[in-house]
């Protein structure tokens, strides 16, 4: 079992939670998160080290502004959705969620090999 995230914000409690109870269920979570996570003075990143859970960040390019999630290489959840409380609350929102696609699955695992090769560890 297996979850990819790739955020530009991931804030929202109840996610970060759900992340962290699936780490400790022995799920594989690992997060690519944007460099504004590493000037915030408590973000997703600080909340997912508690937990054990390896975050890289993306400073590669000006914004990494990725809203993604990869499950067990069988499903995808993308769209302009941040995982943030404003997201959820009080912004106009879209997310998708594919699910049984392992080839969709599959290509945007290997996009974010891809992005985790030129991030860096946040642990």
């Amino acid at each position: 079992m297996q979850i990819l995230v790739q955020a530009y914000g991931l804030t929202r409690p109840a996610i970060i939670t759900a992340l962290g109870r699936a780490k400790a269920r022995g799920v594989d979570v690992e997060v690519i998160l944007d460099k504004i996570n590493k000037s915030v003075r408590y973000s997703g990143a600080n909340h997912l080290k508690n937990h054990n859970i390896p975050a890289w960040i993306d400073d590669s390019v000006a914004i990494a502004h990725n809203k993604v999630m990869v499950i067990d290489n069988d499903s995808v959840i993308s769209g302009s959705f941040n995982f943030t409380r404003s997201a959820q609350q009080k912004n106009a929102e879209n997310v998708l969620i594919i699910s049984h696609a392992p080839a969709l699955a599959r290509l945007y695992a290997r996009n974010r090999t891809w992005l985790k090769s030129v991030s860096h560890g946040d642990n």
